[in-house]
């Protein structure tokens, strides 16, 4: 191996994490401080049971959304038994809820989701909520609202069968959304206007203000659900500057933060279907973009700095024997864990060739929606039913412990980690463990 490789890697991956100044010991967005679903903390526990179980605080509906959390606050959203669209502010000590605004009306369910599937997104300052409507509003941490638009009512409501589920990416003052959906929309799908076609963009909205930065088109040659995308951008620091890298549509694709403008995209697999929606959002390990497929399709490394079509030219290396449909990797101690949450399998891979180091499977029966979350040498995850798993990420696959909800399910969010403690989210509760 060239021996400037690994120190080449090393610094693009540690200057793709130098962008985020969130403290390790808050989980500020979905995919935590590092955008990869890990954080560097200590202490949690490896024990999950009534012994490390500090406190459970009912919520009012189910929902995918992962709670976010900043100093002794946690923000999550929820519907409430009127279908409003409600963000809740709980004190992270206590589970207390210091208080809850409505921020949108008109709660649908599809299949398993809601309009509560993105999660809210915190600068340790303000707290900014997104629902499937298009409603988007932004409190300050005592719940003062600050402004609120519905982007439905701008764009056209977000046209995908299963509801809009990307979480906004905040980055210096600035969020940024990916609206990709399916340009011509049934009658059947769940519309919040009368509308029968709209584009696919990114949308940068300046965060102190509510107003639009900019908006770019993002094409695509994909059909019908496979133009959709729930994914959540990330961005990426190399060769090209600051990238914010997207998927969806069956490609994955870098743009630049400053206007949208797209400087790359690779086609991920080679097969064309009309139902390739793709839900899993791209990742950065070991200095490779990575992006998964739906429905059996490969994760495919790129490498950096590609310029036009990258399909070929800067391809890395593929996964094909237990990708991910829904779960999005986790990079943690340098290392990758992908999840294939309908066989329950887990793999742990070197992200500079794709080697596979070792695979398992997590007990019980049912799919795994949620994706995970991994810090101080350990995984954490929960499947549909409601058990929530503690695992090693350590030299062999091993199942450190597990604790049930019964009657608390469909689980569908994914653990945060923060501050010494996990916090699950259930459809009857929220429950947060932690050492005594």
């Amino acid at each position: 191996m060239n021996p400037i490789r690994p120190l080449a890697l090393a610094l693009a991956s540690a200057l793709a994490l130098g962008l985020h100044a969130a403290s390790d010991a808050d989980w500020p967005q979905w995919r935590g401080p590092h955008q990869d679903g890990s954080t560097r903390m200590a202490g949690l526990p490896a024990t999950l049971g009534p012994s490390t179980l500090r406190w459970s605080t009912p919520l009012p509906g189910k929902a995918g959304s992962t709670p976010v959390v900043t100093g002794d606050r946690i923000f999550l959203t929820s519907p409430d038994e009127q279908r409003n669209l409600v963000l809740f502010c709980l004190d992270r000590k206590s589970g207390k809820v210091l208080w809850s605004r409505v921020a949108g009306v008109g709660d649908k369910e599809v299949g398993r989701n809601n309009t509560c599937a993105p999660s809210p997104v915190t600068d340790g300052k303000r707290v900014w909520a997104l629902f499937g409507t298009g409603d988007l509003a932004a409190f300050d941490l005592d719940g003062k609202p600050l402004w609120s638009r519905n982007l439905g009512k701008d764009f056209g409501s977000l046209g995908l069968m299963w509801i809009y589920g990307a979480s906004p990416l905040l980055l210096d003052g600035r969020l940024y959304l990916p609206v990709l959906q399916r340009k011509e929309v049934p009658p059947d799908y769940p519309r919040f206007d009368g509308k029968p076609g709209r584009d696919s963009f990114l949308l940068c909205i300046d965060a102190k203000s509510g107003k639009d930065v900019w908006k770019a088109l993002r094409t695509t040659d994909s059909t019908k659900e496979s133009s959709e995308s729930y994914a959540t951008p990330v961005t990426f620091q190399g060769p090209n500057g600051t990238e914010l890298i997207i998927v969806g549509g069956d490609h994955v694709s870098g743009h630049r933060l400053k206007d949208g403008s797209e400087i790359w995209r690779a086609r991920l697999y080679e097969k064309r279907d009309d139902w390739y929606r793709i839900v899993t959002s791209p990742v950065i390990a070991g200095g490779y973009i990575l992006a998964s497929g739906p429905k059996g399709q490969p994760v495919v490394a790129f490498k950096p700095g590609a310029k036009g079509d990258a399909t070929t030219t800067h391809r890395a290396w593929d996964f094909r024997e237990a990708p991910t449909d829904w779960s999005t990797p986790c990079v943690l101690d340098g290392r990758l864990y992908v999840l294939d949450g309908q066989k329950r399998i887990l793999t742990k891979l070197d992200p500079a060739d794709g080697r596979s180091i070792w695979s398992g499977k997590i007990p019980g029966s049912g799919p795994i929606w949620g994706s995970l979350s991994g810090a101080g040498g350990r995984l954490y995850v929960h499947d549909e039913a409601g058990t929530v798993f503690a695992l090693s990420a350590g030299d062999a696959f091993e199942v450190l412990s597990s604790h049930a909800f019964p009657g608390e399910a469909p689980c569908k969010g994914s653990v945060a980690l923060a501050h010494g403690r996990l916090f699950v989210r259930t459809a009857k509760a929220l429950h947060c463990f932690g050492q005594p």
